[in-house]
């Protein structure tokens, strides 16, 4: 009997798999299809990430230096509104390599990684869990003390165990253009109901093109426009679904959610990277597979460390549906220098970014970054 099963081997699964195999755990870590494909998610994310990944990974992971936002209320010709730093705000990274080196990480620490085995079945039961998964044609079972749903937002180890759904799941598209951009900001477009569009250059590897948009909206429609109006002629389209709002609980007797599964999301961009890894520390850091009870004991840790940012990030995303002239009077009156973590809107209220706001920074933003911003 292995004492985890980890369903989902993206960056969630794989860092719990990884840590839980440090601990002197027995762990089996299933991925349906390749592990890093198909691509379904964004590879803009801060640079805490490289606290996840082995020392000597960043030169082969890295693709791009991120020093601000340009926002906008209209298309690419519109007035741009710009929020950097001096220093490195986020990077960009080579998203499929990224969840291949935090598996491969997983399985130098001794969990048992395996590719192509699609979960079929989760049985839970008073003494474990049994996983089924289906693998070249055959039916395999596995016995388990707790099972780790990191499965993605359409977990199927939530529906089989009878979890609630997040509170919310936004369509995501995106898409790339091959020719190569170094630009230091990202654009983000706050012309999208409830979300937005984004346009993040990755050197050499291109440019990113997408946008998230509630159920019912015509997302190919809206994707099309953008890119239109770049003149981008984008390649390898994916979309997938994007969860927002964690349930009131993501675990169950011998069951527990962690990332997209749990909509570790933060609501305002819905990365959940390094919210499903943060929360994957916690599930390593505190539950006991011989005491089922200490399932407790990670739904109040990751609550504990994401409560706020969750709550802050929603009323943030608020902004997004606000009528255009507030909008551009928020983004008038704030834009310039600084100091926020783009995965802690807590850091709104530091005082690091209070510092930048008093110092004025949006004055010497058309001279200091005017290549930036072009």
């Amino acid at each position: 009997m292995y004492d985890f099963v980890v369903v989902g081997v993206g960056p969630a699964g794989a860092r719990l798999a990884r840590r839980a195999a440090e601990a002197g755990y027995d762990v089996l870590a299933l991925e349906k299809g390749t592990v890093g494909t198909p691509l379904a998610c964004s590879g803009h994310v801060s640079t805490d990430v490289w606290d996840y990944v082995p020392a000597d990974a960043k030169a082969d992971l890295l693709q791009n230096r991120v020093y601000g936002a340009n926002f906008r209320l209209g298309g690419p010709g519109s007035d741009a509104y710009p929020f950097y730093k001096s220093t490195e705000v986020s990077n960009v990274v080579d998203r499929v390599e990224l969840d291949r080196t935090l598996a491969d990480a997983a399985a130098d620490a001794g969990a048992d990684v395996r590719e192509g085995h699609a979960v079929v079945g989760v049985d839970e039961r008073a003494d474990g869990v049994t996983v089924t998964a289906r693998a070249d044609g055959e039916t395999l079972t596995f016995e388990t003390r707790l099972v780790a749903g990191c499965d993605g937002p359409v977990s199927k180890v939530r529906r089989e165990v009878d979890l609630p759904d997040p509170a919310e799941t936004l369509h995501g598209v995106l898409a790339f253009d091959e020719q190569p951009d170094d630009g230091d900001f990202v654009d983000v477009h706050l012309t999208v109901p409830r979300f937005f569009a984004w346009r993040i250059p990755r050197g050499p590897a291109g440019v990113e093109y997408g946008l998230a948009a509630p159920p019912g909206t015509d997302v190919t429609e809206r994707f099309e426009r953008l890119t239109d109006a770049y003149g981008a002629e984008t390649t390898h389209r994916c979309s997938g679904a994007i969860p927002v709002g964690p349930p009131e609980t993501v675990t169950s007797h011998r069951a527990f959610l962690v990332g997209d599964a749990a909509a570790q999301t933060k609501p305002f961009t819905g990365g959940g990277i390094l919210y499903g890894m943060t929360a994957a520390d916690h599930a390593a850091e505190t539950v006991d597979p011989q005491e089922p009870s200490t399932l407790a004991a990670y739904e109040r840790a990751w609550r504990d460390d994401l409560r706020r940012e969750i709550r802050l990030g929603s009323l943030i995303r608020r902004a997004y549906s606000l009528p255009t002239p507030i909008q551009r009077l928020g983004l008038w009156a704030l834009d310039g220098r600084i100091g926020v973590h783009m995965d802690r809107p807590t850091s709104f209220f530091s005082t690091e970014h209070l510092r930048a706001l008093v110092s004025g920074g949006g004055t010497e933003t058309a001279g200091e970054n005017e290549r930036s911003q072009s």
